[in-house]
């Protein structure tokens, strides 16, 4: 029990894997990996959209991820300028399909479990 006490909850011993990173055991390689390929296809996605706008969104957008225990994704919370809402009215679905067809991701380790996981991730919006 005394274990239990000392024990960091807060941190994982292996982060959430997508099916196309390396299976590295280098913690560092693994939350670079997963976050890279949400970002890149999150932008790969977005170029793909046909947005219109008025003025020119400049925009850091943070976006709060939750990895179920299963692998499952989804986004819990959009933070970004009012600008870029009132000229994307529609940037909470567009983001939110922007994750479909990620590849398979495996769920976050802890001691040997699998558990669910929450993250923050900026993504840097430009559309002129």
């Amino acid at each position: 029990m005394e274990e239990l006490k000392t024990f960091n909850w807060n941190e994982v011993d292996r982060y959430p894997n997508f099916e196309n990173c390396t299976d590295s055991i280098d913690f560092q390689d693994n939350k670079k990996c997963f976050e890279q390929t949400i970002t890149t296809h999150i932008s790969e996605y977005f170029s793909t959209q046909n947005i219109i706008v008025t003025q020119t969104v400049s925009d850091t957008i943070t976006i709060d991820l939750l990895v179920s225990n299963s692998g499952e994704i989804q986004i819990s919370q959009i933070q970004s300028q009012e600008l870029t809402t009132q000229q994307i009215p529609g940037l909470d679905s567009i983001l939110g399909r922007s994750l479909k067809g990620l590849p398979k991701l495996h769920p976050a380790i802890k001691r040997s479990q699998q558990v669910q996981t929450a993250f923050q991730l900026p993504i840097i919006l430009r559309v002129d």
